[in-house]
């Protein structure tokens, strides 16, 4: 298999922006999504960056699963809530909406939490909750998602990889922002080993006899049609804990669909998703920078400790995503040979005027 080639950003950028208004997202529209897109394979997320443009967004709009123009219904409102109803438009776009309105709540009186209903596939989670936390507040978000982790002691996939967000202001170069979805693996690595024809190691995912799936291309199949689960984070069963991952991906579930009043469980089909945003204002409670200091302190002290003769270094959570992205401004994207096909056949598809490296 070829080497992934690196593409920069200043030419994914317009080429992201120029696709999806070639679908017919409006300008300012395209731009957010673009930037929640890329900012995934800024960090090295690349199971949600630019690899997800065709599969995800590109071909559920020109099948007309969600709509290119997001038009937002507020259902109910108060001084520090509200309710959103996306209408399936582009998740991103109705995420950042609501993440700017439960950030404007809260710095007015403290916190402020918004719950979307109907909406699409948002991109990378960490990304909404920076937005809080790039201005000084404390950021939460969570979605549901298309079934795909089994409860404990089940088989058939019933919760999304729901993933339970948090992000910090610090004073270091970057927050602490806590990414990770519910279950061991989320879809997107399966998707990735497939794409490089990598088995995947046991214990991640399960068919309907309870037996450990480990290709890629097979689970891929067997998780669309039901006949295969990832598993919660822990593992099978009780003894590893995941009961823990199972009970926090129900919490996101609830939080995601029982607000909002939206779909959940085998109800959610990759549209018709429920998120919820909540924005904590640190001055409520004592200076920000006081906070920060506090917030990086906990993080120099945990990187201090005595670690494993065998790794170099301890980190925390969002240093290497900060790390890699240092790198990426410079080098770009890795992009590979399967997703390099993708962009180009949507180039084609839409007469798009580009060129890039692997050409």
């Amino acid at each position: 298999m070829s080497e992934p080639v690196w593409v920069p950003f200043s030419i994914l950028e317009p080429f992201v922006v120029d696709v999806f208004k070639s679908i017919g997202v409006p300008q300012v529209d395209a731009e957010t999504c673009m930037d929640v897109l890329l900012d995934a394979d800024r960090k090295g997320l690349d199971t949600h960056g630019v690899n997800r443009l065709k599969p995800v967004y590109y071909d559920r709009v020109l099948n007309g699963l969600q709509k290119p123009v997001t038009e937002l219904d507020v259902i109910r409102e108060g001084p520090t809530t509200a309710v959103v109803d996306a209408n399936n438009g582009m998740g991103m776009v109705a995420s950042h909406y609501s993440m700017m309105t439960a950030i404007s709540k809260a710095k007015e009186y403290g916190m402020g939490m918004v719950a979307v209903r109907n909406s699409t596939h948002y991109g990378i989670a960490g990304y909404y909750a920076e937005m809080a936390s790039k201005q000084g507040l404390i950021g939460m978000t969570g979605t549901n998602a298309r079934p795909s982790i089994a409860p404990t002691f089940g088989v058939e996939p019933m919760l999304g990889t729901n993933p339970m967000t948090f992000s910090f202001p610090t004073d270091e170069a970057f927050p602490f922002t806590l990414d990770c979805a519910t279950s061991i693996i989320q879809r997107g690595k399966v998707e990735v080993s497939a794409r490089a024809h990598k088995p995947l190691p046991e214990g991640l995912v399960i068919d309907n006899r309870g037996e450990y799936m480990t290709d890629p291309e097979k689970t891929l199949t067997s998780l669309l049609s039901g006949e295969a689960a990832l598993l919660p984070l822990g593992g099978a069963g009780e003894e590893t804990g995941g009961y823990k991952g199972y009970g926090y991906a129900t919490v996101v579930e609830i939080l995601s669909a029982a607000l909002q009043q939206g779909y959940f469980l085998r109800a959610v089909n990759g549209v018709n998703l429920g998120h919820f945003f909540i924005a904590i204002n640190v001055e409520a409670f004592t200076e920000l920078d006081a906070f920060k200091h506090s917030t990086g302190s906990i993080l120099r002290e945990l990187r201090s400790a005595r670690k494993v003769p065998s790794e170099p270094r301890i980190y925390t959570a969002g240093e290497k995503e900060y790390l890699t992205s240092l790198e990426r401004n410079i080098k770009g994207v890795p992009v590979t040979s399967g997703v390099q096909s993708e962009l180009l056949a949507i180039r084609d598809e839409q007469n798009l005027d580009y060129l890039f490296p692997f050409e």
